[in-house]
């Protein structure tokens, strides 16, 4: 949203804020140091820090685009290359974040206080998505429509960010409490780990199955690894569409930052997580394979709901905020089936390292379609792309049907 408003092209945004995916794809070759250096709690901490900085270097550093480039929709992305560079080391920092923190919370907890604060720990990951997504962009929309400036809306929205992260910070250094079993492994080397990790990779790759479940990790969300990279885009660029070098720009439904931070980031972002409860209350008591169409079909058919907008391009927000909360509804109802997947083939003897290497498949299943979106929209406009987008639903069908037959 930050390089929407700033006026950075689709294409160069869609391509360079995908990169941020790497650290998550990345993340199990550095994990088992984890394990080897300092507490779980140390990194926690440090990482919190590291986060709080970065945050005060963005604020301080953000470039002002002037006002022609903004509205023309032409910032270079090298503009900002100090700034993507910030969000690369940010991404890295959040990657091991999460690391130590899933460890930590294993750590500090028996098994049964483990299962009596799991409800806890999700609902604050549900507050911070909401938070994230809607009240920080509505921060930035409310200072844009206040001042008429938009660089300067978006820095006092990373200051905000700053002081969040460094009271957090604060908080946790004083305050989070010492395992007793967060110790380094201290009798372990570099050597060991490394071997590990090989034999992790390699059984892995030896599973019965396993090409059938990376196509399934990298074709389920096909469609919605589109979308995601262009609906917050498509909801603020201006509703008419004009040409420039071939590339075709506008043709959104030109809402504020503020309207987009409260239907898509706040309402939109609740009704996700609404259907990811329903969808695991569903899934548990149906099991995987019974659920498995219903679920295909959730992920996929709400998302015609932007064929709709683009074509439209209704001006009632009403009807924007239902489709948006019936598309993001139905893909976190739909989004279970895939983690409930990831589970059931990661289970054995390297569960942990097993279920990270799905989830480095997760991330890249996000990546390849984000490299290309952006250009794909630039190059036939959005309401062409949301159908191309959609056309690759079928691949969610196809493999589907093979998965279910296996199951």
């Amino acid at each position: 949203m930050l390089f929407t408003k700033m006026g950075v092209p689709n294409d160069q945004l869609a391509f360079f804020t995908t990169l941020l995916y790497f650290p998550w794809f990345l993340k199990g070759l550095w994990s088992p140091f984890i394990d080897i250096i300092r507490t779980k709690r140390w990194w926690v901490i440090t990482m919190q820090a590291l986060l709080a900085v970065l945050c005060i270097v963005l604020t301080i550093s953000l470039p002002h685009p002037s006002p022609d480039l903004i509205a023309a929709k032409a910032t270079p992305v090298g503009t900002f290359r100090f700034t993507l560079f910030l969000f690369i080391i940010a991404a890295f920092a959040s990657a091991t974040h999460d690391i130590a923190a899933d460890g930590y919370y294993m750590l500090a907890h028996d098994q049964q206080s483990q299962a009596a604060f799991i409800g806890i720990r999700s609902t604050f990951y549900r507050i911070a998505a909401v938070f994230s997504q809607g009240v920080l962009v509505y921060i930035a929309g409310y200072l844009e429509n206040k001042t008429g400036d938009i660089p300067y809306a978006w820095q006092v929205t990373l200051g905000v960010t700053s002081v969040i992260m460094l009271l957090v910070t604060l908080y946790h250094t004083f305050l989070l409490p010492q395992a007793a079993e967060d110790q380094p492994r201290n009798n372990a080397n570099g050597r060991e780990v490394w071997r590990e990790l090989c034999e992790s990779f390699a059984t892995f790759f030896t599973k019965k199955g396993v090409w059938l479940a990376i196509a399934f990790m990298l074709l389920y969300r096909l469609s919605e690894g589109f979308l995601v990279k262009l609906c917050q885009p498509f909801l603020v660029d201006g509703r008419e569409a004009f040409v420039r070098e071939g590339q075709i720009i506008g043709g959104g439904l030109g809402l504020s930052t503020d309207t987009v931070g409260l239907l898509y980031g706040t309402i939109g972002v609740i009704c996700l997580l609404l259907g990811g409860i329903l969808g695991g209350v569903y899934i548990s008591r149906r099991g995987l394979k019974r659920s498995l169409w219903l679920m295909a079909a959730a992920l996929t058919l709400p998302s015609f709901v932007y064929c709709y907008l683009s074509m439209a391009q209704p001006e009632s927000l009403w009807l924007i905020g239902t489709a948006v909360s019936f598309e993001q509804f139905g893909y976190g109802f739909g989004f279970t089936a895939y983690m409930m997947y990831m589970m059931h083939f990661s289970e054995g003897p390297y569960k942990t390292s097993h279920y990270a290497i799905c989830t480095a498949f997760m991330a890249l299943s996000m990546m390849i379609p984000g490299f290309v979106a952006g250009s794909i929209e630039m190059a036939v406009g959005y309401s062409a792309f949301f159908w191309i987008a959609n056309a690759c639903s079928i691949s969610t069908f196809v493999i589907t049907y093979f998965v279910y037959k296996k199951l």
